[in-house]
């Protein structure tokens, strides 16, 4: 039986190697243990695990949504005042139940003309009362109807206002700016459509309203609207050889996914986008030139 030591170079290599494999398996626990530190890293590990195979397209548009959601704010979303359908408190059945059916909401905030502050909210189900077994109307106090309105400001979170339509059940709330002026409401489905994508029923594309007149020369356009459609009711003469829809015609014009506020001229108009989302313009403000 050989009892000969090993030799020095043979515990040499032995502890090389061993070394090395320390080495090794530290970088592996590093990799796997790696903690981002902030949330531009996070967003780039979850893209990386797309590309790698890991998570699906799907999965990670969600995920990207909900890292946006943590960092926007309710001005970046909201609808502004120009785009809601109020109701006034001093109007009768008759005057606002036509407005309601044509718009196609469930909530509309209601305005009194006195103070032009938002008083409540009227839920469309709520109206069923007004209506007798003739189908007739009958007159009701419309302020029994209205329920709680909810205040927030435009710099609110989105993930902290996400939190509190759960934990409340509120599904709208009416933004003001710092002196307590409306300026816009925000919806539980606006906030998870910047997780999700645009949620869309069955109806979405019969009650959409592409121009509606703000006044003589101004206009809140749906980036839907075709360019046909706008050429004729605007009266211009916008060349659509390569786009279907007015966006289409702005977003060139951008050469870059613009945010909101942002402008452009394109002949006699001015485009200000209002509203933007899924890296896309939803409406636009068109201002005339006269």
């Amino acid at each position: 039986m050989n009892e000969e030591p090993p030799s020095t170079e043979a515990e040499s290599q032995k502890t090389s190697i061993q070394e090395k494999l320390e080495k090794k398996l530290k970088e592996i626990y590093q990799r796997f243990s790696y903690k981002p530190k902030n949330k531009s890293e996070i967003a780039e590990t979850i893209r990386d695990s797309s590309d790698s195979g890991v998570l699906e397209k799907a999965t990670l548009s969600m995920m990207e949504g909900a890292l946006k959601v943590s960092t926007s704010r309710v001005r970046d979303i909201m609808v502004h005042r120009p785009q809601i359908t109020f109701v006034d408190s001093d109007e009768s059945a008759e005057e606002y139940i036509p407005r309601i059916i044509k718009s196609g909401h469930s909530r509309f905030p209601v305005l009194s003309k006195e103070s032009d502050e938002v008083i409540g909210i009227l839920m469309a189900k709520d109206l069923l009362g007004l209506l007798d077994q003739a189908g007739e109307q009958k007159n009701s106090d419309l302020n029994s109807l209205l329920r709680p309105v909810v205040l927030i400001p435009e710099s609110k979170k989105l993930d902290t206002l996400l939190e509190e339509f759960k934990s409340s059940r509120n599904h709208m709330a009416v933004v003001v700016d710092e002196y307590g002026g409306v300026t816009g409401l925000v919806t539980i489905e606006d906030v998870l459509e910047e997780i999700v994508g645009e949620i869309e029923d069955e109806y979405d594309e019969e009650q959409i309203e592409f121009i509606k007149p703000i006044s003589e020369n101004e206009f809140l356009v749906s980036a839907l609207t075709p360019i046909e459609q706008f050429n004729e009711e605007l009266g211009s003469d916008l060349q659509h050889n390569n786009f279907d829809t007015i966006g289409g015609v702005v977003m060139h014009n951008f050469s870059r996914l613009p945010k909101l506020n942002d402008s452009t001229t394109i002949s006699d108009f001015k485009f200000v986008v209002t509203s933007t989302g899924n890296k896309r313009i939803k409406r636009l403000k068109v201002i005339k030139k006269i």
